[in-house]
């Protein structure tokens, strides 16, 4: 009993100084006006500090998955209906750029695996972009992929996505759409809370039931997408809801981004040296390739470069949200082409993975 005592209270002092160390991180970032300081803030910090102070840190996944449904919730309001039929009719192009996206991440993953001396099967897994979790966890079920190059090369993809897009999108280069569905989704300024009563406690309930009934079910990210299809579905019947405080989703990016901070833990792979080179070289191509492709799509569109670009862009699809909310380009176009993607990759990808890998491997025999 004592023993567990112990235990809590240093699980209660390690969460304590990650969080200080959390609000450091984004307060310095938004001193500097640095692009969404309270996600890259926070994660950078929590990144860093333990290369420096040998602390252990400590961040419940319930707390991201808190942040997540507060997003999601803040996602769903931009889907109105009229955004929902323009998504119909966007499927098609939907299926067509990811296809692209995913043919560049074969040809790359080709060119590295030919250049690193590692089979194809592992480097091509790793290249998948948007999915982390999910090809790690295929990674583990697949025999002949090496998971911890899998590991490597997705955390670099993230490293590089998380930090170099929005630096980017911040860029003389681009400018934040002035219009879009996504500037309903928050308020500044001072917030009536009247407002959000009583509809806020069946949003939460909703939100929360649709989360659960994903993580039942397996589904990817249930705490972003169940609270945005609750919100979606709420929406259509008439039972609209109020838009967030900008302070409350600071806090939701701040809940997502530690926890994002903390899984990144390169010094614990293996293989660095060339293959660090590579997966740099090949997250940049990623982020190239959804530039140009990005490009295309606003000559079909009426969007701007941001809209575009994110909605293409090698993310997932909480962080690329995040961005777009900040830039306040159009947040049900990015979100759609992100979850359409995202959907693919967790459903379509490792069973059409298996079939190459099972080909490929009938062939040598």
């Amino acid at each position: 009993m004592k023993k567990m005592m112990i235990q809590h209270e240093s699980k209660y002092i390690q969460f304590s100084f990650t969080l200080l160390i959390a609000l450091i991180g984004g307060t310095i970032f938004s001193v500097i006006h640095m692009p969404v300081p309270w996600l890259l803030g926070p994660m950078t910090a929590v990144f860093m500090i333990p290369k420096l102070v040998k602390i252990p840190l400590y961040w419940p996944v319930y707390i991201r998955d808190t942040g997540l449904l507060i997003f999601g919730y803040s996602i769903g309001l931009s889907f109105t209906k009229n955004a929902l039929v323009q998504i119909v009719y966007q499927l098609p192009m939907m299926f067509i750029f990811t296809f692209l996206m995913l043919l560049v991440c074969a040809l790359m993953a080709y060119f590295v695996s030919r250049l690193s001396g590692i089979d194809y099967p592992t480097i091509l897994t790793g290249s998948v972009p948007g999915g982390l979790s999910q090809m790690v966890i295929f990674a583990e079920e697949t025999d002949g992929i090496d998971v911890t190059t899998v590991t490597f090369l997705q955390v670099i993809r993230l490293l590089v996505i998380i930090f170099f897009i929005p630096l980017l999108v911040y860029s003389p280069l681009f400018g934040g759409d002035t219009f879009g569905s996504s500037a309903a989704i928050v308020q500044h300024g001072t917030v009536n809370l009247d407002h959000f009563f009583p509809e806020i406690y069946i949003y939460s309930l909703v939100s929360i039931l649709f989360a659960l009934i994903g993580k039942k079910i397996k589904s990817p990210t249930p705490f972003l997408l169940g609270p945005i299809i609750a919100t979606i579905g709420l929406n259509l019947t008439g039972f609209h809801g109020q838009a967030l405080p900008a302070s409350l989703i600071d806090i939701s990016q701040i809940m997502i981004s530690v926890y994002i901070g903390l899984m990144m833990k390169p010094e614990k792979l293996k293989q660095k040296g060339r293959l660090l080179w590579l997966a740099l070289m090949s997250g940049l191509v990623l982020v190239s390739s959804g530039l140009v492709l990005s490009n295309v799509l606003l000559h079909i569109y009426d969007i701007s470069m941001t809209t575009g670009f994110l909605s293409l862009a090698p993310g997932g699809m909480d962080q690329m949200g995040i961005i777009a909310h900040e830039v306040k380009a159009n947040l049900s176009f990015v979100s759609g082409f992100q979850m359409f993607r995202l959907l693919f990759i967790y459903f379509a990808i490792p069973p059409m993975l298996r079939w190459v890998f099972h080909k490929r491997l009938k062939s040598r025999i």
